[in-house]
């Protein structure tokens, strides 16, 4: 049994619009995640620890961190990042940005089955697709292109995870949901609707994984501290082995 988390933080700015990493730290801890993907993270280096917020929250939780930089924004790396109990055996971060628009990437992180860590088990693709319809749909093939998804190096079972964008059931869910599993918010939490969480119109976040998998729980996290923390809530799924 394992519990993944997908997030965007926002760049830790809360509805409150206070720039606070310390209580993205505090949602996470509470909901005692084994993997964590996190987007809209900034990562500023050199200055004030807070700043730095993907090693900053890594520290707070005592994790491991991988950093996918997209882009640079305001001296430091923005994008996605993987935190994780387990030390990962392969960090990767394949570039999907389309034409002139804003650098997108997906972040793949290997981990393996147990402490011989012989060959990877568990296959994580942290994305944060666009907000342009061409754009996504670019993506979404590039995503289960042989490049990515289908790259047959691939031996351990995949979950892709993030925020997708869509605020319509477009390519990118069509296409993932051909390839794998969906874990389905109406199913697990009664609700098809998600952001913004106080007045939800859309479903952003989605989590998709492969059949050697069981998604056993999916749950929106609802704590105080997440409903002021970010526009997003904290989607969290349970996993384990068939």
């Amino acid at each position: 049994m394992f519990r993944v988390v997908t997030y965007n933080v926002h760049k830790c700015r809360g509805l409150d619009r206070r720039v606070r990493p310390g209580r993205i730290a505090a949602v996470l801890r509470a909901l005692d995640a084994d993997v964590i993907a996190l987007q809209e993270v900034l990562s500023v280096g050199g200055g004030v620890r807070e700043m730095d917020q993907a090693r900053f929250i890594a520290g707070e939780l005592g994790y491991h961190c991988a950093v996918g930089e997209n882009r640079r924004l305001r001296g430091g790396a923005y994008g996605n990042v993987v935190l994780s109990r387990q030390p990962p055996l392969c960090v990767r971060n394949y570039d999907i940005s389309w034409r002139w628009c804003e650098r997108r990437g997906a972040l793949r992180v290997d981990f393996a089955a147990d402490e011989t860590r012989a060959q990877p088990a568990l296959h994580i693709f942290n994305v944060h697709l666009g907000t342009a319809y061409l754009e996504r749909r670019h993506q979404a093939r590039e995503l289960v292109g042989e490049r990515i998804l289908g790259d047959g190096g691939l031996t351990g079972a995949r979950v892709v995870l993030g925020d997708f964008n869509e605020w319509t059931r477009g390519l990118a869910s069509r296409l993932l949901a051909e390839h794998l599993q969906s874990a389905d918010l109406r199913t697990h939490t009664g609700r098809t609707r998600s952001y913004p969480w106080l007045l939800p119109v859309v479903h952003l976040d989605h989590i998709y994984y492969d059949p050697a998998l069981e998604l056993t729980r999916l749950t929106l996290d609802k704590s105080p501290t997440a409903l002021v923390a970010s526009d997003h809530l904290p989607l969290v799924a349970d996993f384990r082995a068939r």
